[in-house]
């Protein structure tokens, strides 16, 4: 693997299971300090730090915050700046994903699908974009093919990604020329645990894929690292979803 990442520090959001521990992974191999925040996964984020610390020794550390909480961006930039001296990479990656059928939308369902989704990357963001900006970082968004084209009995859900996929472009704009902002939009990667989809709608969304399969994490990985060492590319939304978003 290449070694544009060789020495950098990155912040994943949500890196404990996952997309978020693929992501984490693939920058560590590229050479990556990693910081890993979670929020209740206490057992999976320790045996990920474990595990790529016996890699390479004190360059993974873990972070547990609730990123709702006012206190948790400004206490997770500095969390990271204390332990590796400094910050290449944010990748917003925590994501909260539940259906919301009209009628029975409330106001709870929007503060906590809108404060994931949104509102945290948001001020996450800005509480990390001046120690960014002294490393001409990054930042990299995990978006969403439906913040295009809404997913039926999860309004809230989708337009909180679409806000994101708009974050992401205004950001650019705000930040650059010393922090590029970018996301990956996945397709269906990993199913939800909790059985929101049933095997026929699995069935359906794998058949109307044009690759004909579900991605795998370490895929949206790789993306997440292309666009963090992609150096002339900012304010772009990168769909990895096997083409499904063309059928769409």
């Amino acid at each position: 693997m290449d070694d544009g990442l060789q020495g950098k520090t990155a912040l994943v959001t949500g890196a404990a299971r996952r997309i978020g521990a693929a992501i984490a992974r693939r920058l560590h191999a590229a050479g990556a300090n990693v910081m890993l925040h979670y929020r209740g996964a206490d057992a999976n984020a320790a045996a990920l730090e474990s595990e790529l610390n016996a890699a390479r020794a004190g360059s993974a550390a873990k972070v547990k915050a609730d990123l709702l909480a006012p206190i948790a961006p400004k206490a997770l930039v500095g969390a990271t700046v204390d332990r590796f001296g400094g910050l290449d990479l944010l990748v917003n990656n925590a994501s909260t994903f539940y259906p919301t059928a009209i009628g029975t939308i409330e106001a709870g369902h929007w503060e906590e699908l809108m404060g994931s989704n949104l509102r945290a990357p948001l001020f996450l963001s800005q509480e990390a974009a001046p120690e960014l900006a002294k490393q001409r970082g990054a930042i990299v968004n995990i978006a969403d093919i439906h913040a295009e084209r809404p997913m039926k009995g999860y309004a809230v859900y989708s337009i909180a990604k679409a806000g994101l996929a708009a974050m992401t472009r205004a950001l650019a704009l705000e930040l650059g020329p010393a922090v590029r902002v970018n996301a990956v939009a996945p397709g269906a990667i990993a199913w939800p645990e909790d059985g929101q989809f049933p095997p026929p709608e699995r069935g359906r969304i794998v058949s109307t894929t044009p690759l004909a399969r579900l991605g795998k994490p370490e895929e949206i990985a790789q993306a997440v690292h292309f666009l963090a060492t992609a150096t002339f590319v900012t304010g772009q939304v990168l769909a990895v979803d096997g083409g499904r978003s063309v059928f769409l």
